[in-house]
């Protein structure tokens, strides 16, 4: 909960990846107390480092000028109500939904590669070339655009 509010009230966009990341962490402790240890590896594994450093990287790849031109949204009162209103109804439907009374039971974690690696190699090996496609091109248009306002300046003079 602390981390999610992190992200939303830091003004710190860095302090806000890193708020991220904690929040990451606490739902990979959800998982675990669902008995479901794979899902808990892989939350903190993609989630809470792929996702984070990628973010960490855009960071790095914008330009500082293009944060100067960042102002206060002036909906965030709106937000806010409709971030608490959201707040109300997952806490009343977690207090009023009943609780299952059966015996738990995680998937074994054998079973689960096996299903993983026979049937779901090619959409998991098709999304990582996805993400190193974006971030290839995040680095190419960062690039070209520095290379764009070098050429500009020279020819200005």
């Amino acid at each position: 909960m602390f981390g999610g509010l992190g992200v939303v009230l830091t003004r710190n966009i860095v302090y806000a990846a890193f708020a991220l990341l904690i929040a990451m962490v606490g739902v990979a402790g959800i998982f675990l107390l669902a008995f479901a240890e794979f899902l808990a590896l892989v939350q903190l594994l993609i989630y809470g480092g792929a996702v984070v450093i990628v973010v960490l990287f855009a960071l790095m790849l914008t330009r500082i000028e293009d944060f100067k031109n960042l102002s206060d949204n002036k909906q965030w009162p709106l937000a806010g109500v409709i971030a608490l209103c959201l707040f109300a109804v997952l806490a009343a439907s977690a207090i009023f939904s009943p609780v299952p009374t059966f015996e738990r039971e995680g998937v074994g974690i054998s079973e689960l590669g096996e299903t993983l690696f026979t049937y779901w190699a090619v959409p998991f090996e098709v999304a990582s070339l996805v993400l190193l496609i974006a971030l290839i091109g995040a680095v190419v248009l960062v690039r070209r655009s520095d290379h764009n306002e070098e050429v500009q300046v020279e020819g200005e003079e």
